[in-house]
């Protein structure tokens, strides 16, 4: 389960550096003076733009920008309500006016220009500095869209570093104190009430029991290292096993780690979620994976994810296809002890993740049975292909699809 994508991890996190630098307002300085009561400032502004005010005295002007305290408003100012002397604003020639004073803020409720000017009744030497922020509405939708690609890439960002700097991860499992114990269990026993999903119990077949019996327990990687442990079975065509996990939201996984960064940052400017993110290659019958699936949120999927890997089984069951897999749950990083370099670290209770894929195909509806079936030769303490270490209580989980 070495990790083949660390630059995709780079990518992800350069994305996330290009998405903090992109700007989404627009400065601009005038100067308004008394002399007149209006000044156009040539702004254009669209419908929903937003544009926040700051002003200051300007120098040799005593006037100030929230007016004259002591000066009470008349129907002769353009705006009544404000103190004499203030900075006023509009967004059309034939628009109300609003009080800014020393800071506010102008909402843009159509197309027009920003005006601004001084509530005065008549001429004066007032003078102020303006500095307006303007934030458009179209890259205020764009970096409120933006903040939250941010924020997806800045969680798994946050998940990686945890994982390998140490930790504990919040995905991983204390021991299953059925694990070791179930060894007695009858082949279609149901799960203990101890915890864990509960199936109904389902008399397979002799001639499935006996092919499932024949299924390694395990799979292998390129090396022939022994790895994760087979913990599911099901039956059904292609089709109807890619209709299930499509409807229970599964990912098919991408081949290609060197295209999955190129793809990631495709999707963050393209606003969509990168859910496929490559694993590695592990063989069964000495052939690698037919399909990998993962289940994870957002971009933290390069750190965390539910995932499995299957294979066609080389036998059928009432002329259906069977297929054959082993899940786990990545919760993060961690060193491989043969070869020192970065590998995922799974959950040590690997039957968590098996229940978990049971529960997602449960909403999925795509499913007519399930049950649980103990192997005569059940694993129940392993080591993964890199050494980390899990356990369960043996069992798989047998589906049968619609």
């Amino acid at each position: 389960m070495i990790v083949r994508f660390s630059s995709a991890l780079l990518v992800l996190f350069a994305a996330t550096l290009c998405l903090a630098q992109t700007p989404a307002t627009n400065e601009h300085s005038f100067t308004i003076s008394g002399a007149q009561t209006w000044t156009d400032t040539g702004l254009d502004l669209a419908a929903g733009d937003v544009v926040t005010l700051t002003a200051e005295t300007k120098a040799g002007s005593t006037c100030d920008p929230k007016g004259n305290s002591t000066a009470q408003g008349s129907d002769k100012l353009p705006l009544a309500s404000a103190a004499s002397g203030a900075l006023i604003a509009k967004t059309a020639e034939q628009g109300d006016p609003s009080f800014i004073g020393a800071t506010g803020e102008v909402r843009s409720a159509e197309a027009g220009h920003l005006f601004l000017g001084v509530n005065e009744a008549s001429s004066s030497s007032c003078a102020f500095a303006v500095k307006a922020s303007v934030v458009h509405a179209q890259n205020a939708a764009g970096a409120t869209a933006q903040t939250g690609m941010r924020d997806k890439l800045s969680s798994a960002a946050q998940v990686f570093m945890k994982a390998q700097f140490g930790g504990k991860e919040s995905g991983q499992s204390q021991p299953n104190s059925a694990a070791g114990s179930n060894a007695a269990m009858p082949g279609n026993a149901a799960p203990s009430a101890t915890g864990g999903l509960k199936l109904p119990s389902v008399i397979l077949d002799a001639d499935l029991r006996k092919n499932i019996d024949g299924i390694p327990r395990r799979v292998h990687d390129a090396k022939g290292n022994m790895g994760d442990m087979i913990n599911f079975v099901m039956v059904g065509s292609q089709d109807k096993v890619q209709a299930a996990l499509s409807a229970a939201d599964w990912h098919v996984a991408d081949l290609d780690s060197k295209e999955a960064g190129l793809k990631a940052v495709l999707n963050t400017y393209q606003k969509k979620d990168y859910l496929e993110m490559p694993m590695s290659h592990l063989y069964l019958w000495d052939r690698m994976q037919d399909f990998g699936y993962e289940q994870a949120e957002a971009f933290s999927v390069v750190a965390t994810r539910h995932h499995f890997r299957i294979w066609k089984a080389p036998f059928t069951y009432n002329s259906e296809p069977v297929w054959v897999g082993a899940a786990t749950h990545d919760t993060g990083f961690e060193k491989d002890v043969r070869t020192g370099k970065l590998t995922h670290k799974i959950d040590p209770n690997v039957d968590a993740e098996r229940e978990n894929l049971a529960t997602s195909l449960q909403k999925s509806g795509k499913t007519k049975n399930m049950t649980y079936y103990l192997p005569p030769d059940p694993v129940q303490e392993a080591k993964n292909a890199s050494g980390g270490s899990y356990h369960s209580d043996g069992r798989l989980l047998v589906v049968f699809l619609n």
